[in-house]
């Protein structure tokens, strides 16, 4: 007894079929990861880097305003102002400076003397202090510009102020209400139109096939505007707002119809006849 082996060759033809369909799959995939990995960032990272860094450390330049001259204490005989310049762990701080032109004139956590004889620090951690033999006086804090590490950071919180947020609830309604008519009304009415051109004969049947097929490469984009405006001109006529959700169900049924007939007809189409005929 002899088994058979099977042997695949290889073509241009099939490896460029292969190929392609390849970059078809990564052209919906990467995008769609990257909503995902997005969906899943911090805020503050979302704004200013990619989705592809999410794994990686990222530097960012940042200020902080140190406290008020009321902010100031007395400790032996200095005066000293300290705070955060941001969340504990969130960051880690490199260089620094009180000149936003020159942001890697000082390591963290070494100190600057100022005009004034006060001494100010920033330390990797986000700490400053601000120490004076004499009483500190300035309307406003002093700035300090920053260059800070910033570790990849992943939270459920983007997700939590969608959910919870005021007004969801209606949101969810109101998706409901459009979809589930926006998809029974145009498969209703394609069923039957496709059955017509499944198993009906009459004049121009194949004439209006071909036009319901060429209605699939009509861009969305290009008959949206046009659409609406006939049903808003309708509406006005008959006096009922094209805003309302029958103009909302009108609008889908007007973009679904010719993708539902197509593939329903085609399905009609494939069945026995003698099925039909027993119906």
């Amino acid at each position: 007894m002899k088994v058979g082996t099977l042997h695949f060759q290889i073509t241009p033809g099939r490896t460029f079929v292969h190929l392609s369909l390849l970059l078809l799959v990564l052209i919906w995939v990467v995008p769609t990861a990257g909503l995902l990995i997005s969906s899943l960032r911090d805020k503050d990272q979302l704004a200013f880097t990619g989705w592809w860094t999410a794994l990686s450390t990222n530097e960012r330049n940042e200020m902080v305003r140190t406290g008020k001259t009321e902010n100031q204490v007395e400790q032996n005989g200095r005066f000293v102002i300290s705070g955060q310049a941001f969340e504990p762990d969130s960051r880690i701080v490199k260089t620094y400076n009180t000149n936003f032109k020159k942001l890697d004139a000082y390591r963290a956590g070494e100190p600057i003397t100022l005009k004034d004889g006060s001494v100010i620090s920033l330390e990797k951690d986000g700490s400053y202090q601000r120490t004076s033999e004499k009483p500190i006086k300035e309307k406003r804090g002093k700035r300090l510009f920053y260059v800070a590490e910033v570790p990849p950071t992943f939270t459920l919180d983007n997700y939590r102020e969608v959910l919870f947020s005021e007004g969801i609830a209606q949101s969810f309604l109101n998706t409901f209400v459009v979809t589930i008519p926006a998809t029974v009304i145009p498969i209703t009415i394609a069923a039957f139109a496709a059955y017509a051109f499944a198993w009906m004969n009459f004049p121009g049947r194949q004439w209006l096939f071909a036009v319901v097929v060429g209605l699939l490469v009509v861009p969305l984009q290009m008959s949206l505007i046009p659409l609406l405006t006939i049903y808003n001109n309708i509406g006005e006529v008959f006096g009922v707002s094209g805003k309302s959700y029958p103009g909302i169900w009108l609008a889908h049924t007007g973009f679904g119809l010719p993708l539902s007939i197509y593939l329903l007809r085609n399905y009609m189409s494939s069945l026995p006849k003698e099925v039909i005929e027993s119906a």
